[in-house]
């Protein structure tokens, strides 16, 4: 789909990685641009046969070619801008600070390559006093009130979701804006420059789920979703296990009646209606927690199913794994990696029809097409050998690895 689309990638760690291999998978040329020491995710993402092909690392970064560049090196930069002359997206989350002093803010850029759609990914609104500021998933989950909404649900002491879920989320909102911007610019010849703040950008999220009350003027409530702060609203006990189950419309929850042998309680103006419901929530959830903790999981889901009622068996990431579904659906995928030998891919779980999804490319090493690139970006050998020669170009070793000895530098 997108086959035509170059995209030269200048991002690390998570969100621009994450937007680019959605690109990626529909087809795009991405060009990952790493410093010596590669993208920060190759070193704090866990274990790996080889240095610096963690599993994240390898999911995150299927069907890229990776080029080593040293952009502070003039001979670096100068390769890096011929790389740019031919992209259709140039995308980068640096701090601007870094990006002003490298050289490659989007007017530099439009200088090089005036229809290429350029894309910064930020912390905050550069609008704002904090455009400066530093931001990670774990400060950006602090600081978006998320943590303390798990706090309020647990009765407990603030808490991280372990899923960097801000950085996941701004990364879906980077592609799809890169592609509004692509096609934008197909239509009407319009070349867009887009800055995507994450801190804001899950806020607004945020705040449409959990504003509620404090949405009119005067407030009519506090904020926070009841249905969804309550202790109980939580995988359920069942006599031997958990089910996870949800109610939200009113066929439902007098079909769970009739399921948990309650029929009476169809009749109950507490729980007959959504709006009662929300005002008696703590009740209802206490009530399904006491009939459902009478009998095994496997009973539920059998007469949960027959009512209609949505409702799976809780399951962990060990119980993915061994799943059967994921493997018949195509969505995990036994693969050979170059450097890191069998292992198993992720697939793109959309279907698309004409378009074929599997895995193109393995996930890079550091630099492992530097020379193809650059070649194509109209370098001769004997430029190509003088940006070596200076350590403003790298590539692997015999080894597999980077010639940057290990070291694990950034970009800017």
């Amino acid at each position: 789909m997108l086959s035509t689309i170059r995209v030269v990638d200048l991002t690390s760690a998570v969100v621009g990685p994450y937007a680019t291999q959605i690109l990626a998978d529909a087809g795009a040329d991405v060009i990952k641009v790493e410093s010596k020491g590669g993208d920060v995710m190759r070193w704090i993402a866990g274990p790996s046969p080889t240095p610096g092909m963690p599993g994240k690392f390898l999911h995150m970064n299927r069907n890229k070619r990776s080029i080593a560049l040293d952009l502070k090196h003039p001979e670096g930069r100068a390769a890096l801008l011929d790389v740019i002359a031919s992209a259709d997206v140039v995308l980068q989350n640096m701090r601007p600070a870094a990006i002003r002093r490298l050289g490659l803010t989007p007017q530099d850029i439009a200088a090089v390559n005036p229809k290429a759609v350029t894309c910064s990914v930020v912390g905050f609104s550069q609008k704002g006093p904090w455009r400066d500021r530093p931001a990670y998933d774990s400060v950006l989950q602090g600081a978006s009130g998320l943590a303390s909404l798990m706090a309020k649900r647990s009765g407990g002491e603030p808490a991280y979701v372990p899923f960097v879920v801000i950085d996941r989320m701004a990364a879906t909102m980077v592609a799809t804006q890169i592609m509004m911007a692509l096609f934008d610019r197909e239509r009407t010849g319009t070349v867009r420059h887009l800055e995507i703040p994450m801190y804001e950008s899950f806020v607004a999220l945020l705040l449409s789920e959990h504003m509620y009350g404090r949405t009119f003027m005067p407030a009519l409530g506090d904020a926070g979703d009841l249905r969804l702060l309550d202790p109980n609203a939580a995988p359920v006990a069942t006599s031997d296990g958990y089910i996870c189950i949800t109610t939200n419309t009113d066929a439902q929850v007098l079909a769970l009646f009739d399921a948990m042998g309650r029929p009476e309680l169809k009749e109950d103006s507490r729980f007959n209606t959504g709006p009662a419901r929300i005002h008696h929530i703590t009740e209802f959830f206490s009530l399904r927690a006491r009939e459902l903790a009478r009998r095994p999981t496997a009973y539920w889901l059998e007469a949960l199913s027959k009512m209609d009622v949505p409702a799976m068996e809780l399951r962990s990431v060990e119980n993915l794994l061994d799943e059967d579904y994921l493997y018949e659906v195509g969505l995990l995928t036994e693969t050979e990696h170059p450097s890191e030998g069998p292992m198993w891919s992720i697939g793109c779980p959309s279907t698309i029809s004409g378009h074929d999804g599997a895995v193109r490319r393995h996930a890079p090493q550091i630099g492992e097409h530097t020379r193809e690139i650059l070649r194509e970006a109209g370098c001769d050998g004997r430029r190509l050998e003088a940006l070596f020669a200076a350590r403003a170009a790298f590539e692997p070793t015999a080894t597999g690895h980077s010639q940057a000895d290990g070291r694990r530098e950034t970009t800017a």
